[in-house]
């Protein structure tokens, strides 16, 4: 099977494959420095965490995905995710403007392979109760994606 470089999906217009690829090498990235990561997780507004990890002490990190600068244009409800995290992400493909990105939030650069942290995130802690409410759900969640594996 021939692999398929993330420049070549974007140029080609397959968003849903650049998004895999993109969410495929955040989430190793974020594995690589300790935390651990669920995939499409809701939040409690609503809105869906394209990932979500949670670390070693606790801490709460979500990572949005951009497979493209049409997907950030159309797609500007971003600040609504950071009231439920410690840290928050764009995760973006190489070839990816990164300039038309904000500067508060961290930055991740990944295909499918793996990813780098290029800006970290701003910190901001949660509240201890919301904490306590996110990991409780985020456990829950883990736990039940593997029993019905």
């Amino acid at each position: 099977m021939a692999l398929i470089k993330v420049e070549t999906l974007v140029l080609s217009g397959v968003r849903p494959l650049v998004t895999e690829a993109v969410t495929r090498g955040a989430a190793r990235a974020l594995a690589d420095l300790g935390l651990a990561c669920l995939l499409e997780v809701t939040l409690p507004n609503g809105r869906r965490a394209d990932v979500m990890a949670l670390g070693p002490r606790g801490d709460i990190v979500i990572c949005e995905v951009k497979s493209s600068i049409e997907d950030f244009r159309a797609d500007q409800k971003w600040s609504d995710y950071l009231p439920f995290c410690d840290a928050y992400y764009f995760a973006v493909a190489p070839e990816f403007p990164t300039r038309v990105l904000p500067e508060a939030p961290g930055l991740i650069v990944a295909d499918g392979f793996g990813g780098a942290v290029i800006r970290p995130a701003t910190p901001s802690p949660l509240a201890p109760a919301r904490r306590k409410s996110l990991t409780l759900a985020f456990a829950r969640l883990a736990a039940l994606r593997v029993g019905s594996a």
